[in-house]
């Protein structure tokens, strides 16, 4: 059997013995999802291991493997933009993301999500994002499409080798005094669980900025973030008085409203540049995509 499209990833880590049975692992592992719930999907042959076939209630827990199952949700919104892939080998795509369209199922995103669009389209269960950006952020996002070389990928983030380079539109005054910027301080999980805050301690959230030009009360900025930490840009930018245009999160949070597709936030993964574990070549790619100033 295969695995179809939009099925979501969990890992199984190894615990150690005794292993839990799946029930008890998804229900510690989604404690917001009923057990009934999990109990319904595995019955209903909607948890399948990682070559695609059913599990059922006495299958056993397999440590350091994945479990493929479905999310399901009653009601999903549409996002009505279309992402672009500017690369593709056998071994890698990079795709440059429209604003509002996640990377990954969350929330009330299924099949609207870029990871879900990218396997319906190739029938490749193995597609799987290497970064991610948020949802509100336009721009590149690298793929693996071969499960024996995603970590080779991997490692390149983890041990900084991409270079990553963004741009914003943001407020601006024309007092700013400066056109360079190096950013550092602590970022932690803050109020409400979906915000980010600065806070005390040891330096974990480092930002370069730029001044790329003004116009009246807004400008363009170049960022290039040295750090990956959530929401990091939109917070730096923010807490140098310059916060970006159209972001519902920062420097205040504003009442949850409905997607305003005509307001998207003024966030763009630009560009990216890397030396590929694979082949040995540098590779560079750019969006197309434009900010409004």
């Amino acid at each position: 059997m295969g695995i179809p499209a939009g099925a979501s990833i969990v890992s199984m880590p190894d615990t150690g013995k005794p292993y839990p049975t799946l029930l008890a692992f998804f229900t510690r592992r989604f404690p917001k999802i009923p057990q009934q719930v999990w109990r319904e999907r595995i019955i209903a042959g909607k948890v399948l291991t990682e070559t695609g076939e059913p599990v059922t209630l006495d299958t056993a827990y397999m440590p350091n493997s994945r479990m493929f199952y479905f999310r399901e949700v009653r009601e999903e919104p549409t996002i009505p933009f279309a992402e672009e892939v500017l690369f593709a080998n056998d071994h890698l795509m990079v795709v440059c993301k429209p604003h509002f369209l996640p990377v990954s199922p969350g929330g009330p995103y299924v099949r609207e999500t870029l990871l879900s669009r990218l396997r319906e389209k190739t029938g490749n269960p193995f597609v799987s994002p290497i970064n991610r950006i948020d949802r509100a952020t336009a721009g590149l996002v690298l793929i693996s499409v071969n499960k024996a070389t995603r970590g080779l990928y991997q490692q390149l983030f983890m041990q900084g080798l991409v270079r990553k380079t963004y741009e914003a539109v943001a407020d601006f005054r024309e007092d700013a005094g400066q056109s360079e910027w190096l950013v550092e301080n602590r970022i932690e999980q803050g109020e409400p669980w979906f915000r980010m805050q600065t806070c005390a301690g040891t330096v974990n959230a480092r930002s370069q900025i730029r001044l790329i030009e003004s116009m009246g009360t807004r400008a363009r900025f170049q960022l290039f973030a040295l750090t990956g930490k959530k929401h990091q840009l939109r917070i730096h930018l923010s807490g140098l008085g310059f916060p970006i245009v159209n972001d519902r999160y920062y420097p205040d949070l504003l009442p949850e409203l409905d997607d305003d597709f005509d307001h998207p936030l003024q966030l763009l993964s630009r560009e990216v540049a890397f030396r590929d574990p694979v082949t040995g070549k540098e590779m560079s790619f750019a969006s197309t995509r434009d900010l409004i100033l």
